[in-house]
């Protein structure tokens, strides 16, 4: 429930979150194509972080991360197949029931949630609608979807827009608000399972960017053979799994393209909803995704070697009530761990215990006692740097550890070639951790290798300064960020009914907040 020294700020909240979307890719960020025009101008309206990170590069360590305020560490979810093992406390949809709110999950899912925790619960995936009723055309798009098997298709969808399912889950969202009362608050999780592969999209979509017009990436399979060996092993495996995989890099961009303008008109047509319900003055909107894709980058699509800032760096902007509209990309190194603390200030709720996100609330609002001319600067540099966490643990697989066929390949029978998983015992062995400051990027394994990259100078992350002459105050600036990073995403639960005080911070600051 609100406490007393807290102000609801916002009666409704929604969050936007798309599936494997790049952060880089827009024109707000300089990107050659202008794929999300809707996104950008209202990023221009609220703020946006340019410095915003997954807590794991995928689904469900950072789907559940963003709803409970948890790195993977201590929720437990460290790999897609562990989602029942989730950890936490309290979370959004509890937190927003709690608060009088009707709740609702409209997408893709794919965490610990059943329909049990929110009122309406409307399941799609990667291959269309799994709960709820569907018409006949509905459900043979959705099996044309499914028959895809997360490929690209190399002709446009043969099925018209209305039934992908960003403009479906947008139709479900807006009918669910409709029913309610005028008076009723809402919190609500709007997830479009693209632009996830399978990579398909409809026309106009499907010749929205052609071929020919792609921006060259800044690396290819070259830049594989000085890689990590998980990264030339995901090559591989997508060769063996998929015919013509490296053929099918550039259509495959092209669709993930089309498939972001896709989703950015149905965003554009949901606000345009809220806008004619008048709740708009009343709704705080969170719009990020759960991880990126190397969308061709080192000559590889999805995701699942390592962590690269392609996987690693989420879009994130946050509109609506109090949130002070703030020119250009906001400075802070963030999280998707720190969304939910976020919402819970906004709503006038207290930040449980088990959380580990930092409130976001103060910067968004104007009110964290400032140093700079914005009056919203950073409170005691809290927000210098960002975390993230990678790998289910054990020994990382070498080439020598490899049977015969590959794993990571399924047979799905004679007629069909075998099929890949991109995550995967060997793209997942081990366990990686990295600290995003300033320009700086350190990645650190458990065997004790330790990479340095400048992404100023070197955003690919190609070239590793750990072992050259001149870096060593930065690494250790960096390695020292990185260790007191793993002791805070240390899991404080359970907390004992009786035993010693613990020092809180109200928004989960490390220094003593003041307004």
């Amino acid at each position: 429930m609100a406490s007393a020294d807290r102000v609801r700020a916002a009666r409704n909240v929604v969050v936007i979150m798309t599936d494997q979307h790049r952060a880089d890719v827009c024109a707000r960020e300089g990107f050659a194509l202008d794929t999300t025009p809707h996104l950008d101008a209202l990023a221009g309206e609220g703020a946006w972080f340019d410095r915003a990170y997954t807590s794991s590069p995928l689904c469900c360590p950072a789907r559940t991360s963003l709803l409970t305020g948890r790195f993977p560490a201590a929720h437990r979810v460290t790999t897609n197949p562990a989602m029942r093992l989730a950890v936490a406390d309290d979370d959004l949809f509890s937190t927003a029931r709690g608060l009088g709110c009707a709740t609702a999950l409209i997408g893709k899912n794919h965490t610990w949630l059943t329909k049990d925790d929110v009122d309406t619960f409307v399941e799609f995936s990667h291959g269309g609608q799994i709960s709820g009723p569907r018409t006949d055309a509905e459900a043979e798009f959705d099996s044309w979807l499914s028959g895809l098997r997360h490929r690209t298709s190399t002709e446009p969808a043969p099925f018209p827009v209305e039934l992908q399912n960003p403009v479906r889950i947008v139709d479900h969202a807006q009918n669910w608000i409709s029913s309610l009362a005028p008076d009723q608050p809402f919190a609500l999780l709007l997830s479009f399972p693209e632009p996830h592969n399978p990579f398909q999209v409809p026309e106009p979509y499907f010749s929205q960017f052609p071929i020919a017009d792609l921006p060259r990436t800044d690396t290819d399979a070259t830049a594989l053979e000085d890689a990590p060996f998980s990264w030339r092993y995901l090559h591989d495996l997508g060769r063996a799994g998929e015919e013509d995989y490296d053929e099918r890099v550039p259509r495959a961009r092209a669709s993930y393209f089309g498939m972001l303008r896709l989703i950015d008109e149905q965003v554009r047509r949901f606000g345009e909803f809220l806008d004619e319900r008048h709740l708009s003055g009343d709704t705080l909107i969170v719009v990020t995704s759960d991880h990126g894709d190397y969308v061709g980058e080192y000559g590889l699509v999805r995701k699942g070697a390592e962590l690269p800032e392609v996987l690693t760096r989420v879009p994130l902007l946050i509109t609506g009530p109090s949130v002070v509209a703030h020119q250009g990309p906001r400075p802070e190194h963030v999280s998707l761990v720190d969304i939910y603390p976020t919402i819970c200030d906004a709503l006038g709720a207290p930040i449980g215990p088990g959380v580990q996100g930092r409130s976001l609330w103060p910067l968004l609002t104007g009110t964290a006692g400032a140093t700079g001319e914005s009056g919203t600067d950073d409170v005691h540099g809290e927000f210098r740097s960002a975390y993230v966490e990678q790998g289910m643990g054990g020994l990382p697989y070498t080439a020598a550890d490899l049977p015969d066929p590959m794993p990571g390949l399924v047979d799905n029978g004679a007629a069909l070639p075998p099929s890949f998983d991109e995550l995967n015992a060997v793209t997942q062995s081990g366990r990686r951790r990295m600290v995003r400051k300033d320009r700086w990027k350190l990645v650190a394994d458990e065997l004790g290798s330790v990479r340095l990259y400048d992404l100023d100078t070197d955003p690919r992350e190609r070239s590793d300064l750990a072992g050259e002459a001149g870096y060593a105050e930065v690494l250790v600036d960096l390695l020292t960020e990185l260790a007191s990073w793993m002791m805070r995403a240390e899991d404080p639960l359970p907390v004992p009914e009786r035993g010693y005080r613990l020092k809180t911070d109200p928004r989960n600051h490390r220094a003593p907040y003041r307004v």
